[in-house]
């Protein structure tokens, strides 16, 4: 039974698998082979979402099959995302259901195309989180952004414009998603000069900040701990951040804990710091010194 379940991709109906009553039932009492519902069976070792998928005759979606398709998100979701046809009735404390009748073109096995998938999260998640799908979405090869393009102007209906406002900034430079989603939080804030992963040349050679405004010479940057919390790397962020403040630079550092529960925050600050380095630039050099 294990073998038949493998060759259908791992879920399967009763009546498509050629094997007896006795076989069945081994196979469900080793723990190998799960019934997810009423003629519903899928091998242990499946994802999930793909398990969620079988038991409610879906297709796993939205920030769920962004997991399986490898993209980045900034919160795992908690429970996992299954769309069914807008006709049935579901009641499964165990997955978070969308309704909705997918065409053929939307579906790739059990699991919504990568395309289908940076839309339904654009149209449901926060722009900074949907952002961070779309970004690597188009960072892996799993969609272009001409092909975004054309489908966020293709989207009709609800969400129509966080699908285009998604697609429009979708980045294939940005490095992760936490980047991504101060980068979100950026634009949102109204300063949209700020671009990812740009070189950027101090006194002791490159440098590639997480987001480079050339014009403001602002630099905004995600501060992980996880990496900062290396001595080397701490020196080293050091030496960047102060050639690049001793070359004319502002520098903005935003720890993960701001960018996921102070987002507040950190849009005023950005936009403070936009506006004051604007009004800085529109001053003369020789009223700035005089000042």
């Amino acid at each position: 039974m294990c073998r038949e379940l493998w060759r259908r991709g791992g879920t399967a109906l009763s009546g498509e698998l050629a094997v007896d009553r006795r076989s069945m039932r081994r196979a469900l009492d080793s723990g190998r082979v799960l019934r997810l519902s009423r003629g519903v069976y899928a091998l242990s070792s499946q994802h999930p979402p793909l398990l969620a998928a079988a038991r409610a005759r879906g297709t796993a979606s939205h920030s769920s099959a962004a997991q399986l398709w490898l993209m980045d998100l900034v919160t795992a979701p908690a429970l996992p995302h299954v769309t069914v046809r807008r006709n049935r009735r579901l009641q499964d404390p165990g997955l978070v259901p969308h309704w909705c009748d997918l065409p053929e073109s939307d579906v790739d096995g059990m699991v919504t195309t990568p395309l289908r998938t940076v839309v339904d999260c654009a149209r449901t998640l926060p722009f900074p989180e949907g952002l961070a799908v779309g970004d690597s979405a188009v960072r892996r090869g799993l969609v272009t952004k001409e092909q975004l393009l054309a489908r966020a102007d293709a989207t009709r209906g609800a969400g129509r414009a966080a699908v285009q406002r998604v697609a429009e900034h979708a980045s294939p430079d940005a490095a992760n998603p936490f980047e991504s989603a101060l980068r979100g939080i950026a634009i949102e804030a109204g300063v949209s000069g700020l671009r990812p992963q740009v070189l950027v040349e101090v006194r002791s050679g490159l440098v590639r900040p997480d987001l480079v405004d050339w014009r403001l010479k602002l630099v905004s940057e995600a501060d992980s701990f996880e990496w900062h919390g290396k001595r080397a790397a701490l020196a080293a962020d050091c030496r960047r951040y102060d050639e690049l403040v001793a070359d004319g630079w502002t520098v903005l550092r935003f720890a993960w804990e701001q960018v996921m529960f102070d987002q507040g925050w950190v849009s005023g600050v950005l936009r403070d710091t936009q506006a004051l380095l604007t009004r800085s630039a529109s001053v003369p050099p020789s009223m700035q010194k005089s000042a």
